[in-house]
């Protein structure tokens, strides 16, 4: 009798904790891309970073027809031009070409210019997102809240993304 007691008070204690996880759980997702999309500050940032990029592409287009006129001046020159000055004309073309790949790998490599500016843009704007889908998972009372783009499959009706986008739109 008292085997049977403790095996009923066993199965009740189990029977109690299997059924917590089985609480339903409250889930949402987000579309990031529709929120970079649609996010009007984003926009703006992407517009100030590819003018920003333009105006590197552009010294970077300067400096290079500049290299392309050093080395057509000095083909054109070669055969008249002495020893001391080939020698002087050869160094500008390699000073000239070291100068561009200076420039393009200071802009361009990783960590560079280009990435320092777009994680300089970006970062608050990230930031603004993470605090906007906090404040809809806490006013919805979402457990959980995914990205899409992990997702296989998931029901349009739990799709949060325009509840963050009007908070980020409203400031709050």
């Amino acid at each position: 009798m008292e085997k049977l007691l403790k095996s009923g008070i066993a199965v009740i204690i189990l029977a109690l904790v299997c059924a917590g996880p089985a609480v339903a759980q409250k889930l949402g997702y987000i579309d990031s891309e529709k929120i970079q999309t649609n996010y009007k500050e984003w926009s703006t940032a992407q517009t100030q970073f590819n003018t920003e990029m333009k105006a590197w592409e552009d010294e970077a287009a300067k400096m290079d027809q500049e290299l392309k006129d050093l080395i057509a001046e000095y083909d054109k020159q070669r055969l008249i031009l002495s020893a001391e000055k080939k020698a002087e004309r050869e160094a500008a073309i390699n000073a000239k070409q070291e100068a561009l790949a200076s420039f393009t790998k200071e802009i361009s490599a990783p960590g560079g210019k280009a990435e320092q500016r777009m994680q300089a843009l970006s970062k608050p704007l990230y930031e603004k997102i993470q605090a906007a889908i906090e404040q809809v998972a806490i006013e919805g009372n979402y457990d959980f809240i995914f990205n899409s783009a992990g997702l296989a499959y998931a029901k349009k009706d739990l799709d949060v993304t325009d509840k963050v986008i009007e908070k980020l739109e409203s400031g709050e």
